[in-house]
């Protein structure tokens, strides 16, 4: 094995959509012309590719398990975007929608909340972004992702858009969005001692 190949092998490990581009290139270098049978290296990139999708798909669960987890055991009450990302899937953004994997992340946000006792509400997506989530009017347009600071023509707030849309959230589930960045009192934050 070269160097060359080496390397390449030592960085695709790391990242598995690599592994699996280069299992799918091989699998269309060796397919076989309409009416011939398929080859026995046709057969093997594709028994390949598809191992290279099963270990994307469980590092993402796994990942989507650590991260509800973590935000269970810090929170008491949640409320999430109730997202179906199938719309993505027929965009520009369907890689991206795929490599967050929202469905996966939802799922195990909601088995982990109900596992610990939390209280989680799933909130409609339409229009969070374009919501006040002090005054509640609504904006007159859609904003473009890359204006990341939201502000109000009703009230005049202004505030980083995420934290809006968060505000929005718990408005809509119900909760006091004063309490937002607060966490549970009984632990203390990553990294520090009790």
């Amino acid at each position: 094995m070269s160097a060359k190949s080496r390397t390449w092998r030592a960085t695709a490990s790391r990242y598995g959509q690599g592994i699996l581009a280069h299992h799918q290139r091989t699998m269309a270098r060796r397919k076989p012309k309409r009416g011939q049978a398929t080859s026995r290296g046709y057969r093997g990139a594709k028994r390949q590719a598809a191992k290279a999708h099963q270990k994307i798909a469980r590092q993402r669960q796994d990942m989507a398990r650590k991260w509800a987890r973590h935000v269970v055991r810090d929170h008491d009450v949640l409320a999430v975007e109730d997202f179906r990302p199938k719309s993505l899937a027929r965009t520009t953004m369907a890689r991206k929608a795929a490599d967050a994997a929202i469905p996966a992340t939802r799922h195990e946000l909601i088995n982990m909340a109900r596992k610990h006792g939390r209280i989680l509400h799933l909130v409609h997506p339409a229009h969070t972004t374009m919501d006040c989530g002090r005054g509640g009017a609504r904006a007159k347009h859609a904003l473009p992702l890359s204006e990341r600071t939201y502000t109000c023509t009703a009230c005049g707030a202004i505030s980083p858009r995420d934290k809006n849309s968060a505000r929005v959230m718990l408005v809509r589930a119900g909760l006091q969005p004063a309490g937002a960045d607060r966490r549970r009192l009984d632990r203390p934050p990553d990294g520090q001692a009790a």
